[in-house]
């Protein structure tokens, strides 16, 4: 099923295989083997040509250290071959097994406040722990081993879903190799010191074996620096850890695809190592319960946004974990995509890149912690509504799917995206503003609702496919990115630059000259001459300094009304806006264009957002945080002379568009998010492939209806 070596990452990049796959996760072991003769048949009956197992099944494969027993898998991956249906095997060692964790205890997390994980959850097994990582070789070494012959196991699913549980320890075993990752980037411990302060509160260390883990309050801050030191270390080991197994299953069989199934994205650098070593990325995708934990706004919008995020890192992927019903937890559930609306969401993964979608689950547990965490057959063994709408979209993929291999998502808007340390420099310090993150939801909010194509892009991909980018607050902006992003506004694209990008460096120091750095600022002409923090609006007052922060023992005393309602406005355009989070006052070149004023307090009438025209396009700079009403003044201001528009004019509420695109072909996907039926008017011309009608102007859709249209 492998069919090339992947190319370079970037948001651009098609997967290389040969075939869409479409399956579920599957658990034999959670059911008797009576079962899996008619879960082969409904399988292929469904149309799925995968699935994926082995995840939390350790403790079968290897029931005493050193004796392997593969027999359950060997026999329900033979009757699953019988039927069409392949297997993709993962790496198991999310789940330690108890005689493992018993007999070297020195692998378990530690957290914060010094309690060492405990057996009976997952992802207890720290894996920075050499140990660890010599017991993570030697069954990753065994399963490649045995299976490396066998026709029906066509690739590999590294551990699952790094660091979503928890991604930090503060074991020794931690700190050694903390240690050890310092004694390789800094030269000597002048040079650390260097980078993270030392002479700020005496932080400073004689040697490296001083060095100890960052502890929020203990009692005060840890150094920015030395915050991100631990991050990227974290990162480099997750990185590590995964690339011993990859090295072992590419030398067992390099006909394998290998990948990784992300669950949070938390400390893992995608552009780093990580990424690299893998063919392609898989995203496992709960829509309503992202939009429960993160409340961004719909669960169809957030759906989107992970996606568009997601692929920024890699290009196209898969989705190992789609959501098919019902899910829980012991402390949390979702809600219940009603009918039709399973399919939607699916079909909502492949518009913004998936090249293979699972289904989670097979059929869900009987027992354990999410024994209401629904799957495509009951717990009745009977399959239903859910069953139907697997198959139903199984049927549109062998439609589509000819047509779709090898495309990729068009974007129109590109949100600067992808970068492990600006990421993590946010987090170090972020004295309350939002993070870039949070700002480029509001962008790509607007561009979803008005049918925009928009995602998220590295500065070093190819720019040039864009009209216009965002950077959404990048702290460490690095001077490589500087010709690439030029030449992009030279030859017509449209740069927006936000505030506070470029203060700081490498080593989250406060850079010595104007901000946004030299680069920058002489690309927009503009540097910062003074910021500071505003009243949000529709808030009492500032950022609210939480007792624990001034060292108090009660409640900080909330100031009298009005004695910090410092708001300030700005007019862009015909309208005036309120500020949010921080303002800017600029110094701007005699060429630069204030497009926006300060239009109250001290700052009234001082340039609070900038263009300047730089050959065939043009930099723009916002000396402030977006709003939603920002968004729409920006988008009024820029969008018709970058060219950007939406991809269906007059798009109904409620209805997602997406273009892929190749050079010999575009697809352009409508679906309607809502229970309602909708027309969507004036589709360009072309032939919807799910039913292969000819369409041009009205297209209906049904209640969570899909339409997938080969332009002409």
């Amino acid at each position: 099923m492998k069919l090339a070596s992947p190319a370079p990452l970037s948001v651009w990049r098609p997967l290389a295989l040969d075939d869409f796959l479409v399956g579920a996760p599957h658990y034999p072991e959670h059911v008797d083997d009576g079962y899996w003769q008619r879960d082969a048949e409904r399988m292929a009956a469904a149309g799925f040509n995968v699935v994926r197992m082995g995840e939390f099944a350790w403790h079968i494969l290897e029931p005493r250290e050193g004796v392997f027993d593969f027999s359950l898998f060997d026999r329900a991956i033979a009757i699953l071959g019988q039927h069409g249906v392949n297997t993709i095997f993962c790496t198991p060692t999310a789940t330690p097994p108890r005689w493992l964790t018993a007999t070297y205890p020195e692998v378990l997390r530690v957290d914060e406040h010094g309690r060492t994980a405990s057996h009976g959850s997952r992802q207890h097994a720290d894996t920075a722990s050499p140990v660890y990582r010599l017991h993570s070789r030697r069954i990753t070494t065994a399963l490649a081993e045995h299976y490396r012959d066998n026709p029906h196991v066509v690739g590999w699913q590294t551990d699952n879903e790094l660091n979503t549980t928890v991604s930090t320890s503060y074991s020794e075993a931690t700190l050694r190799e903390f240690r050890r990752y310092l004694r390789g980037r800094y030269a000597t411990i002048a040079d650390l010191n260097y980078a993270w302060g030392g002479d700020f509160w005496a932080l400073a260390y004689d040697s490296f074996d001083q060095v100890v883990l960052p502890l929020t309050g203990a009692p005060g801050h840890p150094s920015p620096g030395h915050v991100q030191d631990f991050h990227r270390f974290l990162a480099a080991a997750t990185a590590a850890f995964q690339h011993d197994q990859v090295e072992i299953l590419r030398a067992a069989n390099p006909d394998w695809f290998v990948f990784h199934n992300l669950g949070r994205l938390v400390d893992i650098d995608f552009r780093g190592e990580f990424g690299h070593d893998l063919d392609f990325l898989g995203f496992d995708i709960y829509p309503m319960l992202y939009d429960e934990m993160q409340r961004t706004g719909g669960h169809a919008a957030t759906q989107a946004l992970h996606l568009d995020v997601c692929r920024g890192f890699s290009g196209n992927f898969i989705v190992p974990e789609q959501a098919s019903g019902f899910g829980s937890q012991p402390a949390f559930s979702t809600m219940t995509p009603e009918p039709g609306e399973m399919r939607r969401m699916a079909m909502s993964s492949v518009a913004r890149g998936a090249d293979g979608l699972m289904f989670f689950r097979w059929r869900p547990a009987h027992f354990g912690a999410e024994i209401y965490w629904m799957g495509i057959i009951d717990h009745d063994d009977v399959p239903r509504r859910r069953y139907e709408e697997a198959a139903r979209f199984a049927s549109d993929i062998a439609r589509i799917k000819r047509e779709l291999l090898g495309t990729s998502v068009r974007m129109d808007v590109g949100i600067a995206g992808a970068d492990f340390d600006n990421q993590e420099a946010y987090k170090t310090y972020p004295i309350g503003l939002p993070s870039p993150l949070e700002d480029a939801t509001r962008l790509h909010r607007y561009c979803y609702e008005h049918g925009i194509a928009c995602g998220f892009i590295h500065p070093e991909d190819d720019l040039s496919r864009l009209k216009l980018l965002y950077i959404p607050h990048w702290l460490m902006w690095k001077p490589e990115w500087d010709e690439r992003v030029e030449a992009f506004v030279r030859a017509g694209g449209t740069l927006v630059v936000g505030a506070m990008t470029g203060t700081r460096d490498a080593d989250n120091h406060i850079i010595r000259t104007q901000a946004p750095g030299p680069g920058l600022a002489g690309l927009c002409g503009v540097r910062v001459e003074e910021f500071g923090r505003v009243a949000e609006p529709g808030s009492d007052g500032l950022f609210p300094i939480q007792a624990a922060e001034l060292g108090q023992n009660k409640p900080a005393e909330r100031p009298p009304a009005g004695s910090t309602k410092r708001r300030y406005r700005f007019t862009l355009g015909n309208r005036e806006h309120e500020t949010a989070h921080l303002y800017e006052l600029l110094e701007t070149e005699p060429d630069v264009e204030a497009i926006g004023h300060w239009s109250n307090r001290f700052a009234s009438g001082r340039a609070a957002v900038t263009s300047r025209e730089v050959g065939a396009g043009r930099a723009v700079y916002v000396g402030t945080y977006l709003t939603d009403t920002l968004v729409e003044g920006l988008a009024d201001q820029l969008f018709p002379t970058a060219g950007v528009a939406p991809l269906v004019p007059d798009l109904p509420p409620h209805v997602e568009v997406a273009l892929r695109e190749a050079e010999d072909r575009k697809l352009l996907f409508l679906l309607n998010t809502d229970a309602e039926p909708v027309t969507v008017p004036d589709v360009p011309a072309g032939t919807e492939l799910l039913t292969g009608r000819p369409v041009e102007g009205a297209l209906p859709l049904e209640a969570y209806g899909c339409a997938v249209v080969r332009l002409s």
